[in-house]
């Protein structure tokens, strides 16, 4: 299986070859800075999408809406988690060597790459992390996204992954953060419901605002959908 994109012919090869020649061509400061953003940078600022979509959701008008985002965005971690120990078994059948140790005339950014190539773990965890946000919130998620594209782009560039590496991060990634949802939401929407009741976390999945909003409509006699019911689940709009 280690032959996967051995031969100067194959298509990934010359994509590999035709994205990190942009690498030799840049100048030594422009690749430093990508070496950082696609080893460091993306994840980094991943997380701040993340903790941008949960001030987000804590302002949601109802409580069941802002239980079903915080629920999402506690997912997205847990599922990067579970889709590299997916892809633990995966690299160890395919046994894809990184593109340097096959291949001639790289400029790789990074040392110490010495595990196998397929699938890219960074890929994967960006792409997880990003479905995870994109469930909880459709807009920010499309940023995630944008971003867990740059993290792949940046990881060919780097000389240290195939573009089927990354590809194949993308869809293990999303794979997992999609199929696995609903019984993470199920087993998670408990737990984080009881959160958001107790008085010292009450604040961690709802604004104090949004709260007030809420007793302010049920003095009105409208009431709020309840938790687990659907109502508002998947709610986008950044006003919210």
């Amino acid at each position: 299986m280690a032959g996967l994109a051995s031969d100067g012919s194959n298509p990934d090869v010359s994509l590999l070859y035709d994205i990190n020649g942009l690498a030799r061509e840049a100048p030594p400061w422009f690749d430093r800075v990508m070496g950082f953003v696609g080893e460091y940078g993306i994840m980094l600022a991943l997380v701040l999408v993340a903790l941008w979509c949960w001030w987000s959701v804590r302002r949601r008008d109802t409580l069941a809406d802002a239980v079903s985002g915080a629920v999402s965005l506690v997912w997205a971690p847990l599922a990067a988690g579970v889709a590299v120990l997916v892809n633990i078994p995966i690299r160890g059948f395919v046994e894809r060597p990184r593109p340097f140790n096959d291949h001639q005339g790289l400029d790789v950014l990074v040392d110490g790459k010495t595990d196998f190539s397929f699938v890219s773990d960074h890929a994967t965890l960006a792409m997880a992390i990003a479905v995870g946000v994109f469930i909880a919130h459709r807009r920010l998620g499309l940023i995630a996204i944008a971003l867990a594209f740059a993290e792949g782009f940046c990881r060919v560039y780097m000389g240290v992954h195939y573009p089927t590496d990354v590809v194949g991060g993308f869809a293990l990634g999303t794979a997992v953060a999609l199929l696995l949802a609903p019984v993470a939401h199920a087993l998670l929407t408990p737990l984080v419901a009881a959160i958001a009741r107790s008085r010292r976390g009450a604040r961690l999945v709802r604004s104090r605002r949004a709260a007030e909003r809420s007793a302010v409509a049920g003095t009105l006699g409208i009431p709020e959908p309840r938790i687990g019911s659907g109502a508002g689940a998947g709610e986008n709009d950044l006003a919210a």
